[in-house]
């Protein structure tokens, strides 16, 4: 997750790609100065879709895009066509988010609320963690049947998802990583839309000694004279850079369409030098299908199976990310799993 095959598009100080300023896309970069990488992603259509189509309460909403927008940025980095999955399961108002992203560009997502519990939080603006509670994380690479699932998880304690994807990288990649993420409504002709955006920069420096920084006690360091990270240690001042540049962020910079990711990484970075890359396009799409639906249901036990026929004699499943509707025939599902 921390590398990339990316092509460079052009020169310094911002390189032209063949989609700027488009919605839907993750922009990987480089800042060589600083020995830094990274991706910004801007979902548009995508996210909206996502959003609307299951009617959610703007908090949750707002919620659910920011954890779309860290799923890709995560998820767009796998070389190998893959599933990467964010999921949360926890004791606040949103019970349960489930976010997959499949390699090079799919994006799906899902939420289960308690609308009693969100209503009750009132009308004032939420933070994430307003809504999340207490749980936890899950983050899963899975690279298909063939080989072994990756998973790393993070206790949520009450932060919010930018805290938990710090956190995240901090005791399983070990890689200094600064996250930032945003959710906005855009109103244009009277017509409301869900915009998300998020820029994610890891400090990868190519020196040993460099990179092993993070492992080294603080010494006998005067205060002052050294950055240190949450645990006391302390940090390359290549990296205190780069991280205190993407704090400058304002959430409107990651959402607002007039301001495009290749503007937006040369008002961070024009005083270094940042390279973008070729730009990756992303597209909502569910993964669901006939052919999964009765994959599933062939799982359950018979007496499972007879339980699910309605009172119309029929077995109806509802996807709960595409909220498409499988209306199946019990006789054909049975002479399906006795075929094998």
């Amino acid at each position: 997750m921390t590398t990339e095959s990316e092509r460079p598009t052009g020169h310094d100080p911002v390189a032209q790609t063949a989609i700027e300023g488009a919605d839907d896309v993750v922009l990987p970069f480089a800042v060589e100065a600083l020995d830094v990488r990274g991706r910004v992603v801007r979902l548009g259509p995508s996210v909206d879709t996502i959003l609307r189509r299951h009617g959610y309460p703007d908090p949750v909403a707002r919620l659910l895009g920011e954890a779309a927008a860290l799923t890709v940025l995560l998820g767009s980095s796998l070389k190998f066509e893959g599933r990467f999955q964010l999921q949360t399961k926890t004791d606040g108002p949103v019970e349960m988010i489930v976010v997959d992203f499949e390699a090079p560009d799919r994006v799906r997502a899902t939420a289960r609320f308690d609308a009693g519990r969100v209503e009750a939080l009132g009308n004032a603006p939420l933070r994430s963690h307003d809504l999340i509670g207490h749980g936890h994380l899950a983050m899963t690479i899975d690279q298909g049947p063939q080989s072994s699932r990756y998973q790393g998880v993070v206790a949520l304690e009450g932060q919010s998802l930018e805290e938990a994807a710090h956190q995240y990288f901090r005791q399983s990649e070990q890689i200094p990583t600064q996250v930032r993420l945003a959710v906005a409504e855009e109103f244009a002709g009277g017509v409301a839309t869900y915009r998300a955006g998020g820029l994610l920069v890891q400090f990868l420096p190519q020196s040993i000694d460099r990179a092993r920084l993070a492992d080294l006690p603080p010494g006998d360091i005067p205060e002052g004279h050294a950055h240190f990270d949450a645990q006391g240690v302390p940090e390359d001042d290549a990296w205190v850079e780069a991280r205190s540049l993407v704090s400058t962020i304002e959430d409107h910079e990651l959402v607002d369409p007039a301001v495009s990711s290749e503007t937006l990484l040369y008002r961070l970075f024009h005083e270094r030098g940042v390279r973008v890359f070729e730009a990756q396009g992303v597209r909502e799409q569910c993964r669901c299908s006939p052919e999964r639906v009765m994959a599933m249901i062939a799982s359950f036990s018979p007496q499972e199976r007879r339980d699910m026929v309605a009172d119309d004699g029929r077995i109806g499943i509802t996807c709960e990310f595409c909220s498409r509707r499988y209306d199946l025939d019990p006789a054909q599902v049975e002479a399906q799993v006795a075929a094998g």
